[in-house]
């Protein structure tokens, strides 16, 4: 996985990074899918083995930070918007409705990223979504997952092509109906093995194939949760096509009022 600079990246990523983010991203996807290759046991199981999981995450997360902190991509006043902009993340998502699927924690997260770039949209995921559980007592078994998967869901707005315009918001629209359902996948994946008998095509058996599993796993997902994820998706791409534009302006010119990238548009002054 390559994470462009691009024009629009306001905060750089170092390589060091880069190697932690893929390394995050790839300890994140066996999080969630080790329960194809191995017996996943019951739902009790899936309860005591979380807090491992948390405690796995939450030092590669602050590596990350700290390793943006040592180099040239981040600094202090970056460290502030990373801040602002999870409080403001977390607030999004205690006015969401928490029906149909519509929630607005995402439309931040994306346009940060699309902002700051990849690991920032990282972070910004993850720190939202702990951030907004401390506001909504949402502590549960369920919580490294969402901030996993909402870390993806800024790391791929980072990695969004370059565009302008029109063209960068249809990019960030899509994203946001796509990554909706990446997240919602994710979501139900994280407890469906451990909470669905056998005997039936909607359940997890430890005893066929991966791809049957997935199959399942698909049907499944249409039948319980497709109406939840299209909503998300729905809210999403609304919310990012009438915001998207002002709310890239205000962080692109705070981005230039902070110094992460020189402003064009500033005439230099006459040195003495």
């Amino acid at each position: 996985m390559s994470i462009p600079h691009t024009q629009n990246v306001a905060v750089r990523t170092s390589k060091t990074s880069r190697v932690l983010l893929i390394l995050t991203a790839i300890m994140g996807l066996l999080a969630f899918f080790w329960p194809l290759f191995l017996n996943p046991g019951s739902s009790a199981d899936y309860e005591t083995r979380t807090p491992f999981l948390f405690a796995a995450i939450l030092p590669v997360v602050l590596a990350v930070v700290v390793s943006q902190l040592s180099s040239d991509g981040i600094d202090v006043k970056a460290l502030a918007m990373i801040g602002v902009l999870t409080a403001c993340g977390a607030a999004l998502r205690t006015l969401s409705p928490s029906m149909a699927g519509i929630s607005f924690v995402f439309i931040l997260m994306i346009l940060g990223a699309r902002v700051f770039g990849a690991g920032f949209g990282f972070v910004v995921g993850t720190t939202t979504m702990f951030a907004s559980a401390l506001l909504t007592a949402g502590f549960g078994p369920w919580l490294p997952y969402q901030m996993i998967a909402s870390g993806f869901v800024g790391l791929g707005a980072g990695l969004l092509p370059r565009a302008k315009g029109k063209t960068e918001i249809a990019w960030l629209c899509g994203w946001g109906f796509v990554s909706a359902f990446v997240y919602g996948w994710l979501m139900d994946f994280a407890f469906w093995p451990f909470n669905l008998g056998n005997g039936t095509q909607l359940s997890f058996d430890p005893h066929t194939s991966p791809l049957t599993n997935l199959w399942h796993f698909v049907l499944f997902n249409v039948v319980t949760s497709m109406g939840w994820n299209l909503g998300r998706a729905v809210t999403n791409v609304v919310c990012l096509a009438l915001l998207g534009g002002p709310i890239l302006r205000v962080l692109r010119r705070a981005s230039r009022r902070a110094q992460f990238v020189p402003d064009a548009t500033r005439k230099p002054t006459p040195e003495n």
